[in-house]
């Protein structure tokens, strides 16, 4: 094994729960492939609300996937990223037998933006309609942020470095490099990544007073950031969690290396401010290039916040050349999440899981339903793009005021 402080951080599982796909093979395809799932919200409670459009997970049985004692003390959020953990780790090789004789080896870290608030709902609808006794035990813990990286880290009997990173959406990447520093300080293996599950009535009301979702009710225009008519973004629910481990062990143990966790850097802007997100996100890039030891001119593509509101799009548009310099206005830009919906912290993890697919494949997928842009961007639109990927840069910014990019490079 490397020595702590030489040891670099790749991903070699990715396990994806997302609405247009419940595998990763699922979801590559249909996201190479410029699919579009967005729809009229068809969630019980939700029809009166003037929130139209989500990103839904359709077909998803939690029972068939995660065992009955478990679901029963856990949320939805909580299933996604138990089904995606599984999916990731098989993906590794890895499972509860690996780490046995070393389970300290082992850790998990999630990002969280609204927790558990469908389970919360059910319990509080007991509460008042019924009484404090038939509210079960579980509502204590089910609700809470850190409920997925406990039920996956007890579930897999992992006991190394265990976190949750409660934040806005930049939480996602944010929480992808607090897996390769933990693995850089000398910890074999994370599980990380996040799941988001928002759109229960209760969850959806506290959405309502961002001034970013959009009010259009035309699925196929809901959602169009770069556009003319870009009208706000449209949520979602789902995520992706990624095995991040030391690069030495997983050769060690014949494994693929599907990318590595080149460098990350954050900086933190202030809420609803998107004009100032413009020099924090430019400076957030500039320092993950510069952990990265990458230049400007090899980022082969960019995977957008892609808000879709006029200011912040712009913003995002001038940080990238801020950053970039020239090679900004050439670098091919893409969004897959118009798609899907932007699902808070995992919709940066979901976008990360499609650059390492990107990476591997030599393909950079669309951006679905936009069309006439109107910033200085090369934006991948209509068809994938084939190209020589082998540097991907990733960014999110969070309605709060994170900003956040990652770097991922070829693991070859």
């Amino acid at each position: 094994m490397s020595a702590p402080g030489t040891r670099r951080a790749v991903v070699t599982g990715i396990g994806v729960v997302a609405p247009n796909g419940t595998t990763a093979e699922t979801f590559w395809k249909a996201t190479q492939e410029g699919v579009t799932v967005l729809d009229r919200i068809t969630r019980e409670g939700c029809g009166h609300l003037p929130l139209k459009v989500a990103g839904q997970v359709p077909s998803f049985d939690a029972s068939a996937a995660i065992e009955e004692r478990i679901l029963v003390q856990t949320d939805r959020f909580t299933h996604f990223a138990l089904a995606a953990a599984d999916e990731a780790l098989q993906d590794a090789r890895l499972g509860r037998a690996d780490t046995e004789d070393a389970p300290f080896s082992a850790g998990v870290v999630t990002a969280a933006g609204s927790g558990g608030g469908e389970f919360g709902q059910r319990e509080l609808q007991k509460l008042w309609g019924k009484g404090s006794r038939h509210v079960g035990p579980w509502q204590s813990i089910a609700w809470f942020y850190a409920a997925s990286t406990g039920q996956i880290s007890i579930r897999r009997g992992f006991k190394g470095p265990c976190s949750v990173v409660a934040a806005d959406e930049a939480g996602g990447l944010d929480a992808l490099a607090h897996a390769a520093r933990a693995v850089a300080r000398g910890t074999d293996v994370l599980v990380a990544g996040s799941t988001e599950a928002p759109l229960a009535p209760y969850s959806m009301v506290c959405q309502l007073g961002y001034g970013e979702l959009s009010p259009v009710a035309d699925p196929q225009r809901a959602y169009r950031p770069f556009t003319g008519d870009a009208s706000g973004f449209v949520p979602a629910e789902g995520g992706a969690m990624l095995v991040v481990e030391d690069e030495e062990a997983a050769r060690a143990r014949g494994v693929p290396v599907r990318a590595v966790i080149a460098g990350h850097a954050a900086t933190f802007t202030g809420a609803g401010r998107w004009e100032l997100s413009r020099q924090g996100l430019a400076e957030a890039i500039r320092g993950a290039l510069a952990q990265a030891g990458c230049a400007p001119e090899e980022v082969d593509v960019v995977f957008a916040d892609a808000l879709g509101t006029p200011q912040a799009d712009r913003a995002e548009a001038l940080a990238v050349t801020d950053a970039l310099g020239a090679h900004g206005r050439q670098v091919p830009v893409t969004a897959p999440k118009t798609g899907i919906g932007r699902a808070y912290c995992a919709a940066s993890v979901l976008d990360a899981a499609a650059a390492v697919l990107a990476l591997e494949h030599g393909l950079i997928p669309p951006t679905p339903n936009v069309a006439d842009i109107c910033h200085d961007l090369d934006l991948v639109t209509g068809r994938a793009r084939p190209a020589p990927v082998r540097t991907a840069l990733v960014l999110s910014r969070g309605l709060m005021g994170s900003n956040s990019a990652l770097v991922l490079r070829h693991g070859v």
